[in-house]
C-alpha cells in the first residue's frame, strides 16, 4: 500500500502532455528554421504595411520555367520542403510565399482577409522578382487561392495543378453560419491534441505517423506563446473568408491548363461539427468531389491517389510528384 501511495504521489511528475513536450514558436515563427533562405517584401495593405515572407529558390540548371505553391490553411511554406528540392533538381524555379496571417509573414490586429488580396499580394512579390509567367500549385486552402490566382492574372499563370483543395463544394449551402467571434473563441482553444485528432480524422481519415506528426506539432507551437491571440483572431478571420467566397462556380472561366491531383481517402470539410451525421457523410467526399471539378474546369486532367489522404505531397510523395512534373514539362 505504502509503494502504492508513493507512485501516486510521484506519478504527476512524470505525466506531461504532448503539448508540453513541443517547442513553443513565437507568432511570426521567428525561432523555426525554414528549409530555405526567407526574404521579405513588403506590402501596403488596408492602410498598413505588412511584412509577406517568401522563399525564393533557383536552380543552377535553370530551365526557364516556374511555379509558385500555395500553401494551405493549416501549413505555412515549410511544409513544402521536399516538393521544392524535387522540382529543382528539375530545373524549376520554385516561389513559396507565407500569405499575410501564415508562418513568417505579419499578423495584422484587424483586416478584411480575400482570395483577391493574397492574389494581389502574390503578384506583387512575382513583379518584385520580375516574373512574367508561371506555373501555380495550391493545396488545400491554396486550391482557393490558386484558383482565384489563375482567373484574375490568366496571362501570367501558363498552368494550374490544385491537390486536394478546399472549397470544391458550397460550405454555406448546409452549414449554419457562425460569426468570426464563435470561430475566434474555437481557435482559442487549440492545442496539440485538439489539431491532431482534427488532422488525423479529417486529413489522414484515421491514420497518423511521424511525418504528419511534424506538422501538426508546427501548427501547436504558437498556441502557447502570450500573442497567440492574434493568430487566432487572425485564423477566425480567414474561416469567414473561406465560408464566404466561394471559387467552384468559376471553374468554368479557368483559362489555363489544369492538372487536379486527389487524394481519395480525404474526408475534409469545414464546419462538419455544426451539421447532422446524415448531412456530414455527405459532406468531404474527395472521390466524388475530384471527378466533379475535373468535369467542370475547361482541359484537365485528374490524376487519383488511392489510399492517401488530404496531404498527398506528405503522405504518398512519390505518387505526387511523377506526375507534377510530367504534367509541368508537357
Amino acid at each position: 500500500m505504502k509503494k502504492l501511495k508513493i507512485i501516486l504521489l510521484i506519478l504527476p511528475f512524470f505525466c506531461f502532455s504532448q503539448q508540453e513536450k513541443i517547442k513553443g514558436l513565437d507568432i511570426n515563427l521567428t525561432n523555426y528554421e525554414y528549409p530555405f533562405p526567407v526574404r521579405f517584401l513588403e506590402v501596403s495593405n488596408q492602410r498598413q504595411l505588412l511584412k509577406m515572407a517568401y522563399m525564393d529558390i533557383k536552380p543552377n540548371n535553370y530551365n526557364n520555367r516556374n511555379i509558385v505553391l500555395f500553401h494551405g490553411k493549416n501549413f505555412n511554406g515549410a511544409y513544402w520542403e521536399t516538393t521544392i528540392k524535387a522540382l529543382v533538381k528539375e530545373g524549376f524555379r520554385v516561389i513559396v510565399p507565407d500569405q499575410i496571417g501564415f508562418g513568417k509573414s505579419s499578423k495584422p490586429d484587424n483586416f478584411q482577409y480575400t482570395f483577391q488580396q493574397f492574389a494581389e499580394n502574390t503578384k506583387k512579390i512575382l513583379d518584385h522578382l520580375g516574373i512574367k509567367k508561371t506555373a501555380v500549385l495550391g493545396h488545400s486552402m491554396g486550391g482557393m487561392l490558386a484558383t482565384r490566382f489563375t482567373l484574375m492574372y490568366p496571362e501570367t499563370v501558363e498552368k494550374l495543378v490544385l491537390e486536394n483543395p478546399i472549397g470544391l463544394e458550397d460550405w454555406k449551402l448546409v452549414v449554419p453560419y457562425k460569426p468570426v467571434d464563435w470561430w475566434y473563441e474555437s481557435e482559442l482553444k487549440q492545442n496539440y491534441e485538439a489539431i491532431k485528432k482534427y488532422q488525423m480524422m479529417n486529413y489522414y481519415d484515421g491514420k497518423w505517423n511521424a511525418d504528419f506528426q511534424k506538422w501538426a506539432e508546427l501548427g501547436a507551437g504558437w498556441t502557447s506563446d502570450p500573442n497567440y491571440k492574434i493568430v487566432a483572431w487572425n485564423s477566425a478571420l480567414m474561416y469567414d473568408m473561406i465560408f464566404t467566397q466561394p471559387v467552384l462556380y468559376e471553374f468554368k472561366n479557368i483559362k489555363s491548363a489544369t492538372l487536379l491531383i486527389i487524394g481519395t481517402r480525404d474526408k475534409t470539410a469545414l464546419g462538419k461539427p455544426l451539421v447532422s451525421e446524415e448531412v456530414r457523410k455527405k459532406m468531404g467526399n474527395y472521390v466524388e468531389l475530384g471527378k466533379k471539378t475535373q468535369k467542370a474546369i475547361p482541359n484537365s486532367e485528374l490524376v487519383e491517389i488511392a489510399n492517401t489522404g488530404h496531404l498527398p505531397h506528405i503522405e504518398s510523395f512519390d505518387q505526387f510528384i511523377k506526375p507534377l512534373i510530367v504534367f509541368l514539362k508537357q
